[in-house]
């Protein structure tokens, strides 16, 4: 993917068509109408209010009936940072960002003034966002999370982030991640240590924890994060978020910083199963700058929101994947959950099927972790992108002495030192021997065969398991129970992660469900069924509405 850096013209272009296409649209269904009077307005106090408990469908909704302005909500999610980021009233802050965009009261400054010209480009129109660090933005520099890449300037966005812009999002802030995307609790030595607003002496989870704190605490109402293993799923489990790790192929990779181009995706996170319909509407599909998403033509429904169905689960066939469900102490509560919500899946009209142990499906995913193979070939093409600019300090410290490598970082030190033990690690394993690679994917490969053969032969729509089988760690211990990560990541299957209640010590759970290759709209009507009948998901108590 380093040859991308299509011309801006273009996209500028395809932008301009497209609000032309979805102003008739705004104008049939209402949301080209001119913003109420002063007198139907929100109260402050409603707004404050609205951007902790509602959704982007919500908000939506309401910037459609003129009831609330973008601007409006801009600032309210930016006083939230303000008030929330850092240390207060006792607390240490939730540090979920790396950097705010300032643009972003002038950009919702002009999707206002569209809306009230009539021209509304979709549900997304308005609508605050945050983006992870690992995603290119062409006026922000995109970090990693590395004090080493600090001023790394991409030439543009990256192409998720171009379609979210094009359907009128708005970019609030760029979110902390675990630094290089390697890792799980959130830390950085540019961003620091991200906390769990639902308890702030407790880890995000990651490495796109900055999203799913951030999206918890009400700093933006919905947000993209990467996956290698677990990446969207774990902090959407931690945060009582939504969160879809997308097919492979399904969405474009273009401008995300990588760690594995066999293993990475980029995908939504949100408070509602109809978010990440609506921004899967966005961003799904072809891009020749990532051939993976070849795989994904004619496999897109014109959208995703058809598959909302509150009677999805009716006949449909679950089976509860018994390999992830523990019985070790720390894990019994999880699996007390997911029990639950296989019950309650059951009681919306699904039939559950308890699988037997699985040994050698269990032993082909374990076997086939490649992003340690790739992560030097990957990230070092990605640093060679045309038009990026960078210290050229940096470049000079390994040699060739022109481009950035993974080297030149390394040699820098400027990384958090649990992640630069990694990263030397897999310096030289994309140039050295390759068999024990080659034998990993072919592993992968048996994987995919045995899981399509399981849920083939037992007539299944999906796998029930839990996102991650112990609640989120204290900061500084290590968190168990993310072997789970393996099935969907190590198999491409798209896996969709959604609230199943809280511990006896407050802290979310989620409950994944996974599906065969592009059968997003099945996953999506099934957790859309069981979220509407459940309702789990509520807010943290740390981060409350401000006055």
């Amino acid at each position: 993917m380093a040859g991308r850096r299509r011309n801006r013209h273009i996209r500028a272009a395809a932008l301009a068509a497209g609000v032309v296409v979805l102003t008739a649209l705004g104008s049939a269904t209402g949301g080209g109408a001119a913003l109420g009077d002063a007198g139907t307005r929100a109260a402050p106090a409603d707004i404050a209010r609205w951007v902790v408990d509602l959704d982007a469908t919500k908000l939506g909704e309401l910037l459609a009936s003129g009831r609330v302005t973008s601007v409006q909500l801009v600032k309210a999610y930016q006083a939230r940072i303000d008030a929330y980021e850092q240390a207060y009233a006792g607390q240490p802050g939730v540090n979920a960002v790396i950097r705010e965009d300032r643009t972003a009261i002038a950009d919702a400054a002009r999707l206002d003034a569209e809306r009230r010209r009539g021209s509304v480009r979709g549900p997304l129109h308005g609508i605050p966002l945050l983006i992870k660090d690992n995603y290119d933005t062409e006026d922000m520099p995109t970090s990693s999370g590395s004090v080493a890449l600090r001023r790394w300037r991409p030439a543009d966005d990256a192409e998720q982030v171009a379609r979210l812009r094009a359907a009128g999002a708005i970019i609030v802030a760029k979110t902390n991640l675990h630094e290089f995307a390697s890792g799980v609790e959130t830390i950085s030595s540019l961003g620091g240590q991200t906390r769990n607003p639902y308890d702030q002496t407790r880890n995000p989870g990651g490495s796109s924890g900055g999203t799913g704190a951030g999206i918890a605490a009400g700093f933006g109402a919905a947000g993209l994060g990467s996956d290698t293993c677990g990446s969207i799923r774990s902090p959407a489990a931690h945060n009582s978020l939504v969160g879809l790790r997308p097919s492979q192929g399904l969405s474009s990779r273009d401008g995300i910083a990588p760690l594995s181009d066999t293993q990475d995706v980029g995908g939504p996170m949100a408070k509602s199963v109809s978010d990440i319909a609506l921004i899967l509407d966005a961003t799904a599909g072809y891009d020749p700058d990532d051939p993976s998403t070849q795989a994904s033509i004619g496999r897109i429904p014109r959208t995703y929101t058809a598959a909302l169905d509150d009677t999805a689960l009716v006949n449909a066939r679950i089976g509860v994947f018994t390999d992830y469900l523990s019985t070790s102490g720390p894990a019994q509560v999880t699996t007390a959950l997911v029990r639950a919500a296989a019950e309650d899946m059951a009681a919306q009209g699904a039939t559950i099927v308890d699988l037997p142990a699985q040994p050698a499906l269990m032993a082909a995913v374990d076997a086939s972790s490649v992003f340690a193979d790739e992560t030097e070939r990957d990230l070092n093409r990605y640093l060679a992108t045309p038009g990026t600019r960078f210290p050229r300090s940096l470049a000079r410290l390994e040699p060739p002495a022109d481009i950035v490598t993974l080297a030149d970082i390394v040699t820098s030190g400027q990384v958090t030192p649990t992640v630069l033990k990694r990263l030397k690690e897999r310096l030289g394993t994309s140039t050295g021997p390759q068999d024990a690679y080659h034998q990993r994917l072919a592993r992968r490969a048996e994987a995919q065969r045995l899981l399509h053969e399981l849920l083939k032969n037992n007539d299944l729509d999906a796998l029930v398991y839990p996102a991650v089988s112990q609640q989120a760690a204290l900061i500084g211990q290590p968190q168990e129970g993310l072997r789970i990560c393996f099935l969907a990541a190590n198999t491409g299957f798209p896996a969709l992660t959604i609230p199943a209640g809280f511990t006896p010590d407050g802290m979310p759970v989620g409950v994944e469900l996974l599906g065969r290759p592009f059968s997003e709209p099945t996953l999506l009507g099934l957790g859309f069924d069981y979220q509407q009948a459940t309702h789990h998901r509520r807010p943290p108590t740390s981060t409350p509405p401000l006055n």
